[in-house]
């Protein structure tokens, strides 16, 4: 008895594909879900930095009326200035008034210089920033290298004298405060040899800024080093190197096009919390040196109560250090697209 094969002109449900468009698979993109969890997380971010920054005034000790007004001042003078700073309102209302004069770009005057806040912190962040920028640029530049090439030449248990050295250096002066490293930095270069000046010259800027670079870049050098070596001993043992090696690939290539890539997802990710940690080191280095930046303006500004000026500095660091984890995000998903988190990244 013949059998008749009957086959179905629609395809099961299975093998049917959902029409796309531009538009559905923009939304599909893991870049979109990417976009939405981070500006979700810098909403987040802002609020959380301006209800720090606002509950600055309540918890520190003593009534910044008293500080603006001066020790000869009288209880109706006093009134007076609490009324105009708002500090007689209720805690929330003073709340909502600080966060939308926040939102519009004012953070206030500065009780000490009677100046914008904004005014002040971008005068004194032009100092800051090229130093933790040319500090982190050195930490990668000497960083990654030294890192490499001490794993590639103690590999197979070889030169221990360098192997013994380097973890010793490098633990030493990872652990050293960079404060405590420009100290002893002052010492032989700038006071026995006068090489360079021992505090901020406006003669000579380039100069003064050597040795506050170098004390804020050693720590964070041996830091990323220890961590290139480590991840550089594990690359190297995987079965694609071994491969790579055995086709006679040049070292140089090898290690240019199959070890750095690899090493460079988690090197990127620690130097991104290397230089948020830079903006805060870089704020006591400035006090040694006393470098006119945002860490000598909030010494003052603490020394002198100077509420406002304290909120903005704070505030500014802090949106500062959201950004550069933001573009370190941003570089890691254009180098790994796993880091996404997108469920249709190959």
């Amino acid at each position: 008895m013949a059998k008749t094969l009957i086959v179905s002109a629609t395809p099961p449900a299975a093998e049917r594909a959902a029409p796309h468009s531009r538009f559905t698979d923009g939304f599909s993109s893991p870049w979109t879900g990417f976009a939405v969890r981070r500006l979700g997380g810098l909403v987040l971010a802002f609020f959380v930095i301006t209800t720090i920054t606002f509950l600055i005034v309540p918890l520190i000790p003593g009534d910044p009326a008293v500080s603006v007004a001066g020790p000869n001042a009288n209880s109706a003078e006093i009134d007076a200035i609490r009324t105009r700073l708002g500090l007689d309102l209720p805690l929330w209302q003073q709340y909502f008034t600080y966060l939308g004069r926040v939102l519009t770009g004012d953070l206030g005057t500065s009780f000490m210089w009677g100046r914008p806040v904004w005014d002040l912190v971008l005068g004194r962040l032009s100092f800051t920033a090229p130093l933790a920028f040319i500090a982190m640029a050195l930490v990668l530049v000497i960083g990654i290298p030294l890192g490499m090439v001490t794993a590639v030449l103690t590999r197979g248990g070889r030169n221990r004298w360098l192997d013994t050295g380097f973890g010793w250096l490098t633990g030493l002066f990872s652990t050293t405060p960079s404060y405590v490293l420009a100290t002893v930095l002052i010492l032989p270069f700038a006071i026995g040899l006068g090489l360079v000046p021992p505090a901020f010259s406006r003669s000579d800027v380039a100069a003064s800024a050597i040795l506050p670079i170098v004390a804020l870049s050693i720590g964070p050098i041996c830091t990323i080093a220890r961590v290139v070596r480590r991840e550089t001993e594990t690359v190297m043992e995987q079965d694609y190197i071994r491969t790579a090696r055995g086709w006679r690939i040049p070292s140089t290539a090898l290690y240019l096009r199959y070890l750095l890539p690899n090493i460079f997802t988690v090197t990127l990710t620690l130097g991104g919390l290397v230089l948020t940690s830079l903006l805060g080191g870089t704020i006591i280095v400035e006090t040694v040196f006393a470098w006119p930046g945002l860490g000598t303006a909030i010494v003052a500004a603490i020394i002198n109560r100077d509420y406002p000026l304290i909120q903005g500095i704070i505030l500014v660091l802090g949106i500062l250090a959201t950004l550069v984890n933001l573009f370190v995000d941003i570089a890691l998903g254009l180098v790994d697209s796993r880091t996404l988190g997108g469920k249709n990244v190959r």
